[in-house]
Order: C-alpha cells, then structure tokens, then sequence
C-alpha cells in the first residue's frame, strides 16, 4: 500500500500556532476547541467520500483539514494534507495510504490537543472583548472593512492585518467567522475568505 514521504515534525508545534496569533493564548486555546470539534472525523469523511467515487469532495475536505491544521501550527498533518491533496486526481488506490497515514496523525493530533488544553485550562479572552464593550465596536468596523478591501483587491497584506489584530477581530467576528476567514486567506483563497467576512459583517453593526 503506497504511503506518504514527509519529514518528521511535531503532531503539534504550539508556538507556531501562537506566532499566527501574535502571542494570544486565549485566542489560540479557543482555536484549539473548535478545531477538535469541526475536524476531528475530516480524514475519515474523505476516505468515506473518496471510497464513494466522489474523490473532489475528498479532495475539498483534505484541502480545508490542511489551511485549519496550519493555522494551529499541526506540522505533521499539515504536510500529509499537502501530500495526499493532488493524488485525488489520480487513481482512487494511490490514495488509501496517504488517508490511512492523515487518519492516524489526526488522531495523535486529538490527544495532543486534548493535552494542551489540559495543561492550560481556557480563559476567555477578557481584554479584546471589553475593548470592544467599551466602545471598540467602530473601530472593529474601520478594521473589517480595511480587511474586507484588501482582500477584495487580492492583497497578501491582508494576512498581515489577520495576524496583528487577532484578538480584536475575534472578538467582534467570533472565533469560528475568524477562523474561516483566516484559514482561507492563508491559503490565498481571498475571494473565500471575503464571502466569510461579507456575511460576518451585520454582527459588528447589530
């Protein structure tokens, strides 16, 4: 059964995950959560699908398991996700040991998830919030609509502003309308990634 050649690497690289972040424990911890809970069935989902002849859908669940698992800094199954993404163009066998490989490193992923999170029991992040409650909302504003035009214009530095103003956009999105906008502009999916944050957008005016 043919396998997937990958380097070794950490099943977590916490530091990492936190470097995306700028540092912001809560955030990433609240991250960690929701990456447990949407994708920890995602490498049998795409067995599932591909052995039902529907190899593009096994590819697209692949494809979102590898932009989540490099926002959280999960090296290995990142690097697996990379490898196995293009074999789904080809004949549905050459994939088998790639997804057994992917379904095993997401389980040693879950317990090192599991881990981290015991080790460090989850705050809420207090600080962007009251920023927020204390009259940031517009400001929040000004900062997703300056985010929303570099996305719209395809502009990289829009991963930049993701990455330095995590904790306030957050806050005023919600983790997981972050997530979704961050994982696919790391992925350079900037019209994804806009179509997310159009429709978040009615939360910071409500």
């Amino acid at each position: 059964m043919p396998t997937t050649n990958v380097p070794a690497v950490a099943v977590l690289e916490v530091e990492t995950g936190l470097q995306q972040l700028m540092g912001d424990h809560d955030l990433y911890r609240q991250i960690l959560r929701r990456f447990r809970q949407r994708y920890q069935d995602s490498a049998e989902q795409a067995r599932n699908e591909l052995l039902a002849g529907d190899a593009v859908s096994a590819q697209r669940t692949v494809h979102t398991l590898k932009g989540a698992a490099g926002m959280i800094g999960a090296q290995q199954l990142y690097l697996l996700s990379m490898a196995l993404e293009p074999l789904f163009a080809g004949p549905p066998t050459q994939c088998i040991g790639p997804l057994v490989q992917l379904e095993q490193a997401l389980r040693a992923l879950m317990v090192a998830i599991d881990a981290e999170l015991e080790a460090a029991p989850a705050a809420p992040a207090v600080a962007a919030a009251s920023a927020i409650a204390a009259g940031g909302a517009p400001e929040t504003g000004m900062l997703v609509q300056h985010l929303a035009r570099l996305l719209e214009e395809g502009d990289g530095a829009a991963i930049d502003v993701l990455e330095r103003s995590a904790s306030v956009l957050a806050a005023g999105l919600g983790v997981e309308v972050f997530q979704e906008v961050t994982e696919a502009a790391h992925q350079f999916d900037f019209e994804g990634a806009l179509a997310v944050l159009e429709g978040a957008k009615g939360k910071l005016s409500a």
